[in-house]
């Protein structure tokens, strides 16, 4: 292996080095991007069930189930958030879901990068054995042919070493691309399912303070309706001689 890398002249050295950086990523997300570690099940349903038997969660509890999971910190912020209406609730589970998603992307970009620069190393190094290789045949290659061969190996294995670096980056990027996207995807799922379930058991703050409100605008309708009635069965009784 260390006498193609030599054969491979310099320009291996910055493919040796992609191609650590590349499985170190890929050990890395795979450890990082696992489904259950990040999106535990029943998670929103034990929230709600004990939302439905305490009426409340306390603050301390939400806090340690915000630092366990990427979820829990979405939907338990969208809790701490609840009783100052939905639309407070929903913009800071959106923006901790927009938090969540970029960790989830740490170093993504990165293997992407190295997919794309490997296949170009590799041709650069091509380029640069045939070029030695070339002025070895005006050197006098042609009573040496060993001057010749150390151009055109250094050409196929920069190129190989290359592709080989370049595929399994490119592979593992689109894989955690894919990756990440159903778990935003689950992320909205689960924070719409709970805010559906809230309304459903009514265990939103605002419920209760908003039928208290809309009652007394209703009476208060009422009351001007009669009293506008009061009104104008005066202004007739006036106007009957």
């Amino acid at each position: 292996m260390w006498e193609l890398v030599k054969a491979g002249g310099w320009l291996m050295t910055p493919i040796v080095v992609c191609s650590i950086l590349a499985l170190v990523i890929i050990i890395e997300r795979s450890h990082t991007l696992q489904f259950n570690k990040i999106v535990p099940t029943r998670l929103r349903e034990q929230l709600i069930t004990r939302l439905r038997e305490n009426g409340d969660i306390g603050r301390t509890q939400l806090m340690n189930v915000k630092e366990k999971t990427a979820l829990g910190d979405i939907l338990a912020t969208g809790l701490l958030y609840r009783q100052y209406g939905l639309e407070s609730m929903t913009m800071h589970m959106q923006n901790r879901a927009s938090v969540q998603v970029h960790q989830l992307e740490k170093n993504i970009n990165m293997l992407g990068t190295i997919g794309a620069i490997a296949p170009l190393l590799g041709l650069l190094g091509t380029v640069l054995g045939i070029i030695s290789s070339f002025l070895a045949i005006t050197d006098g290659a042609m009573q040496d042919p060993t001057m010749l061969a150390a151009g055109v190996s250094q050409a196929l294995i920069t190129t190989a070493a290359g592709m080989i670096v370049a595929i399994p980056a490119l592979v593992a990027y689109r894989y955690f691309q894919r990756r990440i996207i159903d778990i935003n995807a689950h992320f909205e799922t689960q924070a719409g399912l709970m805010i559906q379930e809230l309304y459903d058991y009514q265990l939103l703050e605002n419920i209760h303070t908003l039928a208290p409100a809309n009652s007394t605008v209703a009476m208060d309708e009422h009351a001007r309706v009669q009293l506008d009635a009061g009104l104008d069965t005066d202004k007739v009784n006036m106007a009957t001689p």
